[in-house]
């Protein structure tokens, strides 16, 4: 089992940033980009569990759900990864959504 804390701690902090900005940041993209990244780990995480089937897209649930989206996302595709690699390329698909998102 390949260690995943690193992903879950940069998901989490990025949570909170989503959690604690103003509506009007969440408005202006921080929701959007957040919800991308939700989808593409969610996306990620079902190829994984069954390379042959096709993946579902998740829902928007709205701005305010964003932050919980991501935490769901994150935690089903740390229980499917394999090694450290992956792990590096979602850490910096998180990190590149933070900094897009401006939180």
């Amino acid at each position: 089992m390949v260690d995943t804390t690193r992903l879950t701690r940069a998901v989490d902090h990025f949570a909170d940033r989503l959690r604690a900005a103003p509506q009007s940041r969440l408005q202006r993209g921080a929701a959007t980009e957040a919800l991308g990244l939700a989808r593409e780990l969610s996306r990620r995480a079902q190829l994984l569990e069954d390379p042959s089937g096709e993946p579902r897209e998740m829902p928007d649930a709205g701005m305010f759900a964003a932050a919980d989206q991501i935490t769901v996302a994150v935690h089903d595709l740390g229980l499917v990864l394999t090694d450290e690699a992956q792990v590096d390329e979602a850490v910096e698909l998180v990190a590149e959504a933070q900094k897009r998102a401006g939180v």
